[in-house]
């Protein structure tokens, strides 16, 4: 470990030489991570490395500086009255980063290559606004059949499948709705986002260099339609996933900002020396459980699990970030039918009466036939370095003393986890979720059954009944009734267990200006410089 720590140093260390020999006020260093899986707009399904996509991609709106959706590559749109029918009209001066235009016959390529089943995008349900995509997605139409057509090159319609008042918000920032390249894609296959010469986007950055697990350069894509509105002129993405080799980075000038969780123990340091940005997030971090091991399949269980944690432990001695202890799923500052959801749902796990909850935790476990945690077989939870090792480890402890339940922490990168997760090649695993829009259904949406992100193996029909009810309907009171009855079948089967509400300490160089944050974690860096 300490060689790995040391060889980032150097390499941050001749960034920073780098940057003395250039204009400093117009390159950055930023640190979002591990390795991509994937930098495929389509394929992707980790919130951090939709700030790599949104940066080289551009759908047909987009958010601005204050994260007001305005148009992109779409200029201007109508909407039918009934708001089924959406008639975009595109710029033409928007072009691909190697020159060539953008038609709206790339969008119609795109959004049905994001529903053809042999694709298996783990994000096809977010089509599903789509008119045809539900049926698509099961496997009873062709994907050719979704309501999506180029009518000329510069005028695309999409057809809904129901009104959808949050659309234009939900395809700004969503990867599964940006254009890809069909020649690029059907010549390089899988490899096309692994290369700058084949890495072609439409969006203010293209890719200039990249290095395996060391580091990927944008600079600014120069066929862009307004390119001289960009600040930062090169964007260097250090791949990394050591904490504290980000606060040495940090420190020392060789990184500008990290999405990292920063270590906890340096939190109040780093706070008061400067470097902390609070962002509330619209999202929850919880655990995922396989519901299908043999471990995990009594709901008893499960519930026992979610009442032994102390949430409030968590967030006050372990995170320090400000977050929210969890009592349900959906996030408190999602919007409800007068006020927010989750004041008007309530909570269905008492965060302030631990005392209680260990007592019914208890209770439960013994109803299933494991009192005291006797016969109870060892869990493994998979957690990704840094802080979640700190949360893992508080809640290995909790359940050690108050169900007598022993549980093994797997430490591990994130895209490594999410392999074993699609695979269900484990017991439990840290999660999160951050919305893709301000409505209860980012996060609900999420937990279908056959949902390309729900890997606990949790399907009820009610509640995939329900979800669709809340999709269909015109009448929002029937929408948020329909999902907060969905959400209580969720959080009483507990095939995820909240624990806290997003809220995101990032790690940022008081020298760096412009950082556009996002709630939903989509950070940009076009208007940053260094002061």
């Amino acid at each position: 470990m300490k060689k790995i720590i040391i060889f980032l140093l150097i390499i941050l260390s001749a960034f920073a030489i780098s940057c003395k020999n250039k204009t400093v006020s117009d390159s950055i260093v930023v640190n979002m991570g591990a390795e991509p899986k994937t930098m495929d707009p389509t394929l992707n399904s980790i919130s951090v490395v939709s700030v790599y996509i949104i940066h080289a991609f551009e759908g047909l709106t987009k958010l601005d500086s204050n994260n007001n959706v305005v148009g992109a590559v779409a200029e201007g749109w109508f909407i039918s009255d009934d708001g089924l029918k959406y008639t975009f009209h595109l710029r033409t001066n928007a072009k691909w980063s190697d020159g060539k235009p953008i038609t709206a016959n790339d969008f119609e390529y795109s959004w049905k290559r994001a529903v053809n089943q042999n694709v298996a995008a783990e994000y096809a349900y977010m089509m599903e606004v789509v008119k045809n995509a539900k049926e698509i997605n099961a496997g009873i139409m062709d994907y050719n059949n979704l309501g999506v057509k180029a009518i000329d090159d510069y005028t695309l319609e999409v057809i809904l499948e129901n009104p959808t008042a949050y659309f234009l918000e939900f395809i700004a920032s969503t990867g599964i709705f940006m254009p890809v390249r069909k020649d690029i894609i059907e010549t390089y296959k899988d490899e096309w986002t692994l290369n700058p010469e084949t890495y072609i986007g439409n969006g203010p950055y293209k890719m200039t260099e990249r290095l395996a697990d060391q580091k990927i350069v944008f600079s600014v894509n120069t066929n862009y339609y307004s390119k001289e509105e960009q600040i930062a002129k090169e964007i260097t993405f250090i791949i990394m996933s050591d904490p504290n080799t980000a606060v040495a980075g940090l420190k020392n000038g060789t990184i500008h900002f990290s999405a990292l969780e920063p270590p906890a123990a340096e939190i109040e340091n780093l706070k008061s020396e400067g470097y902390i940005a609070a962002n509330y997030g619209l999202g929850t971090y919880y655990l995922e459980l396989n519901i299908t091991n043999e471990a995990l399949k009594d709901k008893r269980v499960r519930q026992a699990l979610a009442l032994a944690i102390d949430r409030n432990y968590i967030v006050s001695n372990v995170t320090k970030g400000g977050q929210i202890p969890a009592g349900a799923f959906v996030p408190t500052q999602v919007r409800g039918l007068n006020g927010t959801f989750r004041s008007e749902s309530g909570d269905y796990i008492d965060i302030n009466n631990y005392k209680e909850n260990i007592k019914k935790a208890k209770s439960l476990m013994s109803e299933a036939g494991y009192p005291n945690g006797e016969n109870y077989p060892i869990l493994e939870l998979k957690v990704s370095p840094g802080i979640y090792v700190l949360v893992g480890e508080a809640i290995q402890q909790m359940w050690k003393d108050n169900l007598n339940v022993t549980v093994q922490l797997i430490i591990e990168d994130f895209p490594i986890t999410l392999q074993s997760l699609i695979e269900k090649n484990y017991q439990l695993s840290r999660m999160g979720w951050t919305g893709d829009y301000n409505d209860p259904m980012t996060m609900l949406d999420v937990m279908l059954s056959y949902g390309g992100i729900n890997h606990s193996g949790f399907a009820n029909a009610n509640y995939d009944r329900l979800i669709l009810m809340a999709k269909q309907s015109p009448d929002n009171k029937v929408r948020m009734d329909a999902m907060r009855q969905a959400e209580s079948i969720l959080m009483d089967e507990m095939p995820i267990i909240p624990l806290y509400y997003r809220a995101d300490a990032l790690m940022i160089s008081p020298k760096l200006k412009g950082v556009v944050l996002n709630p939903l974690g989509r950070h940009k860096f076009n208007y940053c410089y260094i002061e």
